[in-house]
């Protein structure tokens, strides 16, 4: 049965959701290594660094304080970011959020940050059109455009990022913080609602 909030998107079961992020990842990795080659694209660099892994911290904090403000601010992207991360985590255990993380952390930055910022002139201009890109990634259904509006806010961030500090480990570090921290944030209070729930049934 479609979600009543949103009736063009189907539930999905938990190998359902895996298999896709999987598959997803693996077609993004497949056009970056492709793109790259073709283009004679040279990758961002990747430097593992104290401080790179603090400019993740700090950028992957500010995109999470962001997002709360924003959702209990902007009514339209609160109903669309439920609709999206119900879609794609309830079906999900706890440690699938690892792959949550992983996957898209990894595959998505390596095309959009590591091949396309590079590719398109690794300016300003570049970064715009990477983020719009990015965030149409995440159109899942026509009702979907504030969470579109948001991913292309954060693709932008990941993409200034990169840069300004010329090392694609910060938006992919940044990216698997982000995705761990909002999947186990949904997780948590998806279950304080359920014992809500189940104690008012009592």
């Amino acid at each position: 049965m479609a979600n009543p909030n949103n009736p063009e998107l189907e539930p999905l079961s938990r190998t359902q959701i895996l298999v896709f992020m999987g598959v997803t990842a693996v077609f993004l990795l497949a056009i970056a290594k492709v793109w790259q080659k073709l283009g004679a694209v040279e990758l961002l660099p990747i430097r593992f660094s104290t401080q790179a892994f603090l400019w993740s911290v700090g950028v992957a904090t500010g995109i999470t304080l962001t997002s709360g403000i924003i959702y209990r601010l902007w009514p339209a992207y609160q109903r669309s970011a439920d609709v999206y991360l119900e879609l794609v985590i309830k079906p999900l255990i706890w440690t699938d959020i690892i792959w949550l993380g992983l996957l898209p952390g990894l595959s998505e930055e390596l095309l959009f940050r590591g091949v396309m910022l590079p590719a398109l002139g690794l300016n300003l201009t570049a970064v715009f059109v990477s983020s719009i890109l990015f965030g149409v990634l995440h159109l899942s259904g026509s009702g979907q455009w504030p969470y579109v509006v948001w991913a292309t806010i954060v693709g932008f961030a990941l993409g200034y990022c990169a840069l300004v500090t010329g090392n694609l480990v910060v938006p992919v570090v940044t990216h698997i913080i982000t995705n761990l921290v909002s999947g186990s944030l949904w997780k948590v209070n998806h279950w304080q609602q359920q014992q809500e729930g189940s104690h008012l049934d009592d």
